[in-house]
C-alpha cells in the first residue's frame, strides 16, 4: 500500500494521478486528508481516504497502519517555520510507529551557504526534518525539489501583458525552475520502482534561467516588448504596499526575490531527467503554454 499525504493539494493529487496512470491499482493507494477537507475528488476515483493531521501523531499512526511506502509532502503551514519542522517530525514519528517500510520526503534544493541566505529559516526546517528522517531507522528517499515554475506567474503578477514590465528584486540571479507536475511524476516513479532506499536526489531543471531571459520569453509570447526591472528591495516593498498587496505576501515575494538574487536555486542537474526518462519542461515552454 502506498499512502500520499497532503493528497488534496496540487502536488499530492498529481502524484496520485501519476500512480494511477502508471498502472497502480486503486486498491493499492491511500490518501491522507485532514478532518473536514474536501476529498470528494479522491473518493470518486475510488481512493481510500484516511483522516489524519500533521499536528496529531495518534491520528497519523492510525492512518498509516498497513502502509508500505509513504510520500510525505512537506507541510504548507503559513505560521512560524518551526510549525513545519514539527509537522514533519510528527509524521515521521507516526510512520515509524506504524511500521511504514519506506518514507519518501519532499524537501527543497539546497546549496552551500544556504545558512546565511534569505531562505535560511525555510532551509533549516528541511535540514532538521531530513536529519530526523535519516536517524529514524526507516528506509528513506529525500527529494530535494527545485522551485516550481508555477511561482513565476506569481512573481511577475497578472498585469504583465498590460504593463509590459516585470518588477522583481532578483537582480540577475537565476533558478532551475521545475514544473510541479513533473516533480510529482518523479515522486510517483520512485514510489513504484526499486533502488531508491536511503538516497537523496536533487530534482532541478537542466538549465537555470533568470528574469532577463524570462522577460524575453514573455515578449515572444505576448507579441510585445516586456522589460525586466529589479528594484531596490525597499522600493519593491513600497510598490507592493501601494498596490494593496497583503504584508504576508510582500514578505514572501521579497524573501524569494532575494534568494534568487543570491543564486540559492541556481543548481542545474540531470537527475530529474533520468527519473522521468525525458528532459524536464523548460521555462520557455511553460510560459508558451500559459501565456501563448
Amino acid at each position: 500500500m502506498i499512502l500520499i499525504t497532503g493528497a488534496t493539494g496540487n502536488f499530492g493529487s498529481k502524484a496520485i494521478d501519476h500512480l494511477l496512470n502508471k498502472g497502480v491499482p486503486v486498491s493499492g493507494i491511500a490518501a491522507l486528508a485532514r478532518e473536514g477537507e474536501n476529498a470528494t475528488a479522491l473518493k470518486e476515483k475510488g481512493i481510500s481516504v484516511r483522516i489524519g493531521d500533521y499536528s496529531n501523531i495518534d491520528s497519523m499512526i492510525s492512518a498509516f497502519k498497513g502502509v508500505d511506502k509513504l510520500l510525505l509532502i512537506s507541510s504548507s503551514d503559513r505560521g512560524a517555520v518551526e510549525n513545519r519542522t514539527k509537522h514533519h517530525i510528527n509524521a515521521i514519528t507516526a510512520a515509524k510507529e506504524a511500521n511504514v517500510n519506506h518514507l519518501v520526503y519532499t524537501s527543497f534544493v539546497r546549496k552551500s551557504g544556504h545558512e546565511h541566505s534569505a531562505i535560511a529559516d525555510f532551509q533549516n526546517s528541511h535540514v532538521e526534518s531530513e536529519n530526523f528522517l535519516k536517524q529514524s531507522g526507516m528506509d528513506y528517499t529525500i527529494l530535494q525539489n527545485g522551485i516550481y515554475q508555477e511561482m513565476i506567474s506569481a512573481f511577475v503578477g497578472d498585469k504583465v501583458s498590460e504593463t509590459g514590465t516585470i518588477l522583481f528584486p532578483a537582480v540577475e540571479g537565476k533558478a532551475s525552475w521545475v514544473l510541479r507536475e513533473e516533480l510529482a511524476e518523479a515522486a510517483g516513479n520512485i514510489l513504484i520502482s526499486t533502488g531508491h532506499e536511503n538516497k537523496t536526489y536533487k530534482l532541478t531543471n537542466n538549465t537555470s534561467v533568470g528574469f532577463s531571459e524570462i522577460a524575453k520569453y514573455f515578449s515572444a509570447e505576448l507579441g510585445k516588448n516586456v522589460q525586466y526591472h529589479s528594484p531596490d528591495v525597499e522600493d519593491f516593498k513600497t510598490i507592493l504596499q501601494t498596490a494593496g498587496v497583503p504584508e504576508m505576501y510582500i514578505g514572501m515575494f521579497v524573501m524569494w526575490g532575494k534568494a534568487v538574487a543570491e543564486g540559492m536555486m541556481d543548481l542545474e542537474d540531470n537527475t530529474l531527467e533520468s527519473i522521468l526518462g525525458r528532459k524536464p519542461t523548460s521555462v520557455k515552454v511553460f510560459i508558451s503554454r500559459i501565456y501563448g
